[in-house]
């Protein structure tokens, strides 16, 4: 199947059933803020590493999980109550997306033998400009979460409607990133946000409540969820406010 060619000046994106098999969609392009806003509006996001040009894909299945769905272990609900970590929002987007892009990811992250102890070396500086270009127009939010003052785990992903689309996550302690979700899963089922977007499968969601879903049923959620008010801004600092978006 060809694979369809972005132009420059246009931001529609052709059908996600012409996706090839493993959900590669479209090439080519920018990380526009409107480009990203319309990709994620309709269950598209980039994934491509430094050197290559723009990969767009949408999988099919999707690894979805709602809020309330969050799976918590005795050992992790331990961690939550030992207030040991602190966590905030959008106090430091840019620490964590580099984090996310630098720390080497765990094997309670990964499934696959050869990504243990590898960083996500598609998140490019390109890719981190565009993001916090996202993050400082109230789109693209983060949660933080500190040990004694230092960053220690976190994730970062962008708000559209009433879905959350989970980008990455990093821990450099024990249970950081599982606070991190459900923190945000806490932060969604408060402000009314139904849907946590993972995109891919992995055993880590999965452990943590993600399932996945075929694309159809995701797209027909998606296409209702993104209609809905976006919570635009800060997350952190009580200044967001509901805004209706023309995506």
């Amino acid at each position: 199947m060809p694979i369809y060619m972005l132009q420059d000046e246009v931001l529609d994106f052709p059908s996600v059933n012409q996706s090839t098999k493993d959900g590669l969609l479209a090439i080519g392009g920018d990380l526009s803020p409107e480009r990203l806003l319309v990709a994620y509006s309709s269950g598209i996001f980039p994934w491509y590493k430094d050197g290559e040009p723009i990969l767009w894909w949408s999988l099919d299945p999707r690894m979805v999980m709602k809020p309330d769905d969050i799976k918590i272990t005795k050992s992790l609900w331990k961690t939550i109550e030992s207030n040991k970590y602190s966590c905030s929002f959008d106090t430091d987007f840019e620490g964590v997306i580099r984090a996310c892009a630098t720390v080497p990811r765990s094997d309670d992250q990964v499934e696959e033998e050869e990504d243990k102890d590898e960083p996500s070396t598609w998140i490019s500086e390109d890719m981190i400009a565009a993001y916090c270009e996202l993050h400082e127009l109230g789109f693209a939010h983060s949660v933080e979460v500190y040990q004694d003052n230092e960053l220690v785990g976190g994730l970062y992903g962008i708000s559209i409607g009433k879905v959350f689309c989970a980008e990455s996550m990093f821990h450099t302690k024990t249970d950081a990133s599982k606070v991190a979700l459900y923190n945000l899963c806490q932060f969604m089922t408060r402000n009314n946000l139904e849907l946590i977007d993972a995109q891919q499968e992995t055993g880590h969601m999965k452990r943590m409540g993600a399932a996945p879903i075929p694309r159809k049923e995701f797209i027909k959620m998606l296409k209702g969820l993104v209609k809905e008010q976006s919570l635009v801004g800060n997350w952190g600092n009580g200044n967001a406010e509901l805004l209706k978006l023309e995506v």
